[in-house]
């Protein structure tokens, strides 16, 4: 399956449209071998990078968050990283400065021999085969406040 589609975030949700697994400059294909994956394609939520990174180490850090991390994209340009969630999750996401898109498994292979993406600069940050299968959207959700308030406390500190 490949993809071609860009995440359409609506303007006014404050994030930056982003290839739902592709570079802009092409079309992408993510193989991953020997993953669980859930019988549907996962949603993709897109926030910003340096919210991203700080929601990975929050995650990471309380190991008693469900499941922890899952797979997490990074694009080409440094913008956005891209967490896969559950199937559905993007019916009732509504966190602002973050985007959630249905992938339907456009740009997603599971099961096959190769495991990165293989156009552009875009990228797994944790890869399928090194993480559970998806995040938790409730744990990200908390992760992503929690991470808005640390940024938003370091830049005032200036």
């Amino acid at each position: 399956m490949e993809s071609t589609g860009m995440n359409t975030a609506p303007a006014s949700s404050g994030a930056t449209p982003v290839p739902a697994v592709a570079a802009a400059a092409g079309v992408v294909t993510v193989a991953v071998a020997a993953v669980v994956v859930p019988a549907e394609a996962p949603d993709l939520v897109t926030v910003p990078t340096r919210q991203g990174l700080e929601a990975v180490d929050i995650i990471r850090r309380a190991a008693s968050l469900a499941g922890g991390v899952g797979p997490v994209l990074h694009d080409g340009s440094g913008d956005t990283l891209g967490f896969l969630v559950p199937p559905g999750t993007a019916d009732a996401w509504d966190l602002p400065g973050s985007a959630c898109t249905q992938t339907n498994g456009r740009g997603m292979r599971f099961g096959d021999v190769d495991v990165s993406p293989t156009a552009g600069d875009t990228g797994w940050l944790l890869p399928p085969e090194a993480v559970g299968p998806v995040t938790d959207p409730e744990v990200l959700r908390a992760a992503l406040g929690e991470a808005a308030r640390l940024i938003e406390a370091a830049d005032n500190c200036r």
